[in-house]
């Protein structure tokens, strides 16, 4: 309701903006009536291109109905029986109905753009009124477009008139000439006449003839200069028209595609795409009718030849509008939604194109098929320097044709790829060190399509961003690096598809912090000194001081094709598991700052000796892709010291919680730098098991560090089966624990493990639960018996 109440106040050309989204398709009353209806549904949850999600637009639709039919029942008095009768009409519509009866999915492509462009115009209005501040760069562009399309419709219409004054005085000047004839007809035909009458009708119309030859000879001075000024005037529309063109397709499109590309590393979603398109779309209407005009002057022109240059002039205006049309066309046919740029095969994945001026040249009256084909670097290169014509390709694209559709709601014409499947890749040979994750193809999208009556037809192309084809899942984490490089440092025009193998620093640290954030969902990034400690893991350095790295460079190879010393993986590698971990399992815990992550063995021991005993923190791992530790600082026997856990990973969460296996562990009492631990983590701790159900006790997983176990025990009595980093102490029998004892190696006083052999706990707890522990244990449930040991790993 707050946005439709907002959208009323809008003044002027906004006010009209507004108003033109609704007609038939969306009648302006059902937006005013259902408006706190409309606004409270979840329309962006739907994926327009899913025909999984028609069943919850169908009910949608359904309710949308119901809720006219109530409110026009709900309808009395004078004033509102024409209303009720209205609103009855709106809900019973069959034109309308039926439409969205045979794809609701259209209600919902339509209430979504109304919603967007309602709240794009309110928010350029506030900016507008802001107070009377300065206007940002991207208002004062938007509005000298704005400007400058008002200059081009009174150019275009100022030439209109011209043309039709033009017209009739040619028409004039053509009924005269017409006279002339005649009076020149008259006088041959004056031979026939008696002397005396033929000496005085002869002097009469050699008198009219000479008056109309003057005045003809004079008009057509005055129509070849009306010609001429004329084709100025359209010459200097031309230059207007070809610089807002150049502004908005090589600026303003072009950078909503590298907005477009930065979102495939986790930057902001590319919007703007509905102002884009209105801008193309008067463009294509003032070019269009600047085009008409100047066939209108060639028309004339040889109706009526007159001596001069005009001939030439008009036909160098024709060219040059008719490349300008041609350029908008070409460059408005984009893809509005990317294919996936790691493809695997054999898995289905959708695309749309759109044509951004389809609609306002009428091109859905004859819809156009689109084609998909994957093609290779090199025949990318060879398709933009035009030394290719013929559509080669490097694979096979099942489902690779769709019809462009009309979408009257929106005015959009594009075409919905939803089932595309690559069937299989042809590789080429790779140089040096490039590995298959390095190779990049692209998926070509093509159509033809005609306008004005077949008067002018358009071979349209666009490319899709890089794609890295693999075949595996392993390959996943390598092709995402080619990805992230490839969006984060390409250049607009490039070379399909030239990137540069050494970067700033923190050009790099700027891409990373954009992926990290779009994987937390959180405005929580990479601090600087999460920064510097991943510039020390890159560059194998010991400076603390961000200053050292701003000048540095990284290359390709270090980033990805070179593993970190003493390791087996590369630096992305290392902060990708470290992202799909925390993405998985603790994007809460991250969010809430209970995580620091980055920080080293050294760092994390200098941080906790100087705290209480039990503080702890969490650190990701350095020798294991994925892992997190927790540190703590505890007492000896001779000295305090910080002792490190065995990583956990993916494997470990899937089994119990990090914050249950922080539960566990007694001897935890306070994350760094002081905050008890059950205040930052009570809130996620799984709620304690039901009591035994049929004489069934459920048995309870937990973790347990034997050394530390029996500072702070476990009450007495408590049924549990506990799952062992390692055995723990503070069970006096030896078969009263699952798992046999193990050495120490799994606490480290120093730091991190490197541990080829580590127990599969998810199998040895599957294998517990299997067990049938009704046949094993006493009928009291409190009173197990003692469980075998299973065979050490």
């Amino acid at each position: 309701m707050a946005m439709w109440i907002q959208a009323q106040q809008l003044q002027g050309e906004a006010l009209h903006q507004m108003q033109a989204l609704y007609g038939q398709h969306f009648p302006i009353e059902v937006r005013h009536y259902l408006a706190q209806w409309i606004e409270s549904q979840l329309w962006d949850s739907l994926e327009l291109d899913n025909p999984a999600e028609e069943a919850k637009a169908k009910r949608l639709l359904e309710s949308l109905v119901s809720e006219l039919q109530k409110k026009a029942q709900l309808q009395g008095g004078e004033d509102g029986f024409l209303l009720k009768i209205k609103l009855g009409h709106y809900a019973t519509d069959s034109s309308r109905t039926s439409t969205y009866d045979r794809c609701p999915l259209e209600l919902v492509r339509c209430i979504k753009h109304i919603l967007q462009s309602e709240q794009r115009l309110v928010q350029e209005a506030t900016n507008a009124s802001d107070g009377g501040q300065a206007m940002d760069s991207l208002s004062q562009r938007h509005q000298q477009i704005n400007q400058a399309f008002e200059e081009l419709r009174v150019s275009t219409q100022d030439t209109e008139s011209e043309l039709r004054k033009l017209q009739h005085s040619q028409e004039y000047f053509i009924i005269q000439y017409q006279e002339n004839l005649r009076i020149q007809a008259q006088l041959s035909s004056l031979s026939s006449l008696p002397p005396a009458e033929r000496s005085q009708r002869e002097t009469s119309l050699q008198s009219k003839r000479a008056t109309v030859e003057a005045w003809l000879t004079r008009e057509a001075t005055t129509l070849q200069k009306h010609r001429l000024d004329l084709s100025e005037q359209h010459q200097k529309t031309l230059s207007v028209l070809r610089k807002q063109q150049t502004l908005i397709l090589d600026e303003e499109l072009i950078q909503w595609k590298r907005r477009q590309q930065l979102a495939g590393n986790g930057g902001p979603h590319e919007g703007g795409l509905d102002v884009l398109q209105s801008w193309c779309e008067k463009l294509a209407d003032l070019i269009w009718q600047n085009r008409q005009q100047i066939r209108r002057c060639e028309h004339l022109t040889q109706q009526l030849p007159l001596p001069g240059p005009m001939e030439e002039l008009l036909s160098k205006l024709n060219a040059d509008i008719t490349d300008i049309i041609s350029a908008l066309v070409t460059s408005t046919f984009i893809i509005e939604k990317q294919p996936p740029q790691v493809l695997k095969t054999q898995i289905k994945f959708a695309a749309t194109v759109r044509l951004l001026v389809g609609g306002k040249l009428n091109v859905h009256m004859n819809p156009p098929q689109v084609k998909a084909v994957i093609v290779s670097e090199q025949q990318a290169k060879a398709l933009l320097k035009n030394e290719s014509t013929h559509s080669e390709s490097s694979g096979e694209i099942l489902n690779n044709n769709c019809v462009m559709e009309y979408h009257q709601a929106t005015g959009t014409l594009s075409a919905h790829f939803r089932n595309m499947s690559l069937k299989r890749i042809k590789r080429s040979d790779r140089r040096g060190a490039e590995s298959v994750t390095e190779e990049k193809f692209t998926v070509l999208f093509e159509s033809q399509f005609s306008v004005g009556g077949n008067e002018l037809v358009f071979h349209v192309k666009t490319l899709s961003l890089p794609v890295v084809v693999i075949v595996h899942g392993s390959q996943d984490n390598n092709a995402t690096a080619t990805v992230l490089w490839d969006n984060a440092f390409a250049e607009p025009g490039r070379v399909p598809f030239v990137v540069p193998d050494k970067v700033l620093w923190p050009q790099l640290c700027d891409a990373l912090d954009m992926k990290y954030k779009a994987e937390m969902h959180s405005g929580r990034g990479l601090s600087e000194d999460n920064l510097v400690f991943l510039a020390q893991k890159a560059f194998s350095s010991g400076s603390n001081n961000p200053e050292d790295y701003r000048s540095m460079t990284i290359s390709w190879a270090q980033f990805n094709r070179e593993s970190l010393p003493g390791r087996n993986f590369t630096f992305w590698q290392w902060f990708d598991g470290v992202v799909e971990l925390m993405k998985k399992h603790l994007k809460p815990h991250w969010n809430d700052g209970a995580i620091l992550g980055f920080v080293n063995k050294q760092q994390a021991q200098d941080l906790l000796l100087s705290k209480p005993n039990g503080t702890f923190l969490l650190r990701f791992s350095d020798s294991e892709i994925g892992g997190i530790t927790i540190a703590w600082v505890a007492e000896n026997p001779n000295k305090r010291l910080v002792w490190n856990l065995l990583p956990y990973t993916t494997k470990d969460f899937s089994i119990r919680s990090l914050a249950d296996r922080i539960s566990d562990l007694n001897h935890l009492l306070f994350l760094y730098p002081d905050r008890p631990k059950d205040e930052v983590f009570a809130k996620y701790y799984t709620p304690p098991l039901s009591k035994a159900v049929d004489g069934y006790v459920k048995p309870q997983i937990k973790q347990v560090v034997p050394e530390f176990a029996t500072q702070n025990p476990e009450p007495s009595g408590a049924a549990s089966t506990f799952m062992d980093q390692t055995s723990s102490p503070s069970f006096s029998h030896p078969s009263s624990c699952v798992y046999p004892s193990m050495t120490d190696t799994m606490l480290d006083p120093d730091g991190d493990f490197d541990l080829e052999d580590t127990m599969d706990v998810a199998r040895h707890v599957e294998e517990l639960l299997r067990r049938p522990m009704a046949n094993q244990w006493s009928s009291h449930p409190k009173s197990p018996p003692p469980l075998k040991r299973p065979p050490a790993i």
